[in-house]
């Protein structure tokens, strides 16, 4: 996955009022390693969660059909409040209000909670709060429960996580993104932690009317080796990778947003003046693949042609993408630490005016604008709109439904499963609600106040105020920015138009694991494409790689695929 987006100080999440929750920074950063065995990770059958229309399926460990939909919570929908953007061509809603205090409603009826004691181990990308700290007593007073907070850095979390997995010593909650979901994490799931469907599966989640509220795509990723297992995150639609660029220099300057790749070429070489400490953009190869059209990552990195599923590397799309990320390099126009590998670094750059131009996850458009809006009120970030190899309109790939999920420790009694489910239907409560505003802004007068009817952190805010609570579950996915509302409508207007080029790609929804014989088979390519854009590899060795690839089980593994495909359609 790319390695841009994790968030800065200051970033969101995708209701957009506390620091953020980030997208993957790098799949080699990343590579989870061994964890606990189980045999159907061993014997590399798929445990995968999608939706058909036929009748009910469950062969080599995966689940569809009418067994799926036997897993499902029913969806009840949310009242809590209307959105000022309602969501158009798949969109995300947007609010760019903030109710007042006395407006707030109220989504669950007394404390949640029955006294219990909880650790949660879970990432998080920043300063963690202090244990002791006043907001999380404010947040463990209302759950009338104690959570424990086992934060680990989420720059080396798949470390850390793959370690715990694979020892007896693990928390009662414990969250796993997506990109750590390497080797035999999914088999660890399904071996360490708990089936909710006992609890959740129905009209069960009646029960949890903020846990009902979560849409449906979220909860179908949900389903680990045929159980209901996770807690899901939503995700927007798109956001994975954004094109941002200084909308506030690009005006000053008079520079026109390209249209085409032949533009953005024009362009980049126009405003680089390296004398000047100038650059146009930052290595730009995640967003080079989406402008040719190349399929998402793994393990959504198939497309189909006459009949034949044709992987990622194997397009032209894909090669289109490295030749023109190669004369951006060539050309002189990306800055020179992101051509040296300086990756972490970029959005330092762009916020000081070194580089124009980078693709990184949609948390910066928010993270970015509240850390520039006191020291540099004039910063403004935009996201250009997406075009196609010609100039005409793209090829993009909705993203999937969910992407972090919590788990719950299987060793858990009934009755304190309940109550964790209790205390996360706290937690999923929507914007709007007395609950939300208190996990994204604390306690009134002490970690925020209201100015001119927006609800702004303090400095004790800042610093307690951490994305902790969101990384156990999320209601579904919004734009909420008070603070900053131009950024709402600017995000929801870019997501509505991009969404009208949006499609669904193969597998989409659904949840798999390739077997551990073919699960590090495409992990060189990355690795390979920083070498052919600086020019230290040709086209030729990417064929050739390619090649390789066949040979050493890319076939195997598109039969693998196209057997899955047969069985259980091309997703929801």
């Amino acid at each position: 996955m790319p390695n841009f987006q994790a968030p800065g100080r200051g970033s969101a999440p995708h209701r957009g009022s506390a620091p953020g929750r980030p997208a993957p920074r790098s799949r080699r950063t990343f590579l989870a390693g061994a964890a606990a065995v189980t045999a159907a990770a061993a014997g590399g059958l798929p445990l995968l969660s999608g939706c058909s229309s036929g009748e009910s399926t469950n062969r080599g460990g995966t689940t569809s059909g009418k067994d799926l939909r036997k897993l499902l919570p029913a969806h009840v929908a949310s009242r809590a409040s209307d959105p000022d953007i309602p969501s158009r061509n798949g969109s995300s809603p947007g609010f760019t209000r903030a109710p007042a205090p006395g407006d707030l409603t109220a989504s669950v009826r007394g404390k949640p909670g029955r006294g219990g004691t909880y650790t949660a181990f879970t990432p998080l990308w920043g300063t963690p709060p202090p244990k002791d700290a006043a907001y999380y007593r404010a947040v463990n007073e209302a759950l009338g429960a104690e959570i424990r907070w086992q934060t680990q850095d989420g720059n080396t979390y798949g470390e850390k996580l793959s370690a715990v997995l694979a020892s007896d010593g693990i928390a009662d909650i414990v969250c796993v993104p997506q990109w750590e979901m390497q080797g035999r994490i999914h088999g660890a799931i399904s071996a360490k932690f708990a089936d909710l469907g006992p609890y959740l599966s129905g009209d069960k989640v009646k029960k949890y009317p903020n846990l009902a509220a979560i849409p449906t795509a979220a909860w179908q990723m949900s389903v680990f080796g045929g159980k209901l297992r996770g807690l899901p995150m939503p995700a927007r639609p798109l956001g994975g990778v954004v094109p941002f660029y200084r909308q506030d220099l690009f005006e000053n300057e008079g520079w026109e947003v390209p249209d085409s790749p032949d533009a953005f070429l024009a362009l980049a070489k126009e405003i680089t003046r390296p004398a000047s400490k100038r650059w146009a953009c930052e290595d730009m190869w995640w967003s080079a693949q989406i402008i040719f059209g190349c399929p998402p990552e793994k393990p959504y990195y198939w497309t189909e042609r006459d009949g034949k599923l044709v992987h990622k590397v194997e397009t032209d799309a894909w090669l289109e993408a490295l030749e023109w990320t190669r004369k951006l390099y060539a050309a002189g126009v990306v800055h020179p630490d992101a051509v040296a590998g300086k990756a972490n670094d970029a959005a330092t750059r762009f916020t000081s005016g070194q580089s124009l131009m980078m693709n990184d996850g949609d948390a910066k458009w928010y993270g970015l604008t509240f850390e520039q809006a006191a020291a540099n009120p004039d910063f403004r970030i935009q996201a250009m709109d997406f075009f196609g190899p010609g100039g005409g309109d793209p090829v993009l790939y909705r993203g999937a439904p969910a992407s972090l999920w919590s788990f719950l420790n299987k060793k858990l009694s009934k009755e304190r499963i309940e109550e964790c489910l209790a205390i996360a239907d706290f937690i999923a409560a929507p914007y709007g609600t007395r609950e939300q505003r208190l996990i994204d802004y604390g306690t009134e007068g002490e970690h925020h106040t209201i100015e001119d009817g927006v609800p702004v952190k303090t400095e004790k805010g800042v610093k307690e105020v951490q994305d902790t609570y969101r990384f156990i579950v999320s209601a579904e996915a919004a734009v909420a920015y008070p603070d900053h509302p131009r950024v709402v409508k600017d995000y929801c207007g870019w997501m509505q138009r991009m969404g009208a080029h949006m499609r669904k790609p193969l597998f989409h929804g659904m949840q798999i694991q390739e077997p551990t014989r073919y699960a590090s088979l495409y992990t060189p390519f990355e690795d390979l494409a920083k070498d052919v854009v600086r020019g230290r590899k040709s086209l030729r060795d990417a064929q050739r790689a390619v090649t390789d690839w066949r040979k050493g089980g890319g076939d195997k593994l598109r039969d693998w695929y196209a057997e899955l495909l047969e069985k259980n359609g091309s997703g929801v």
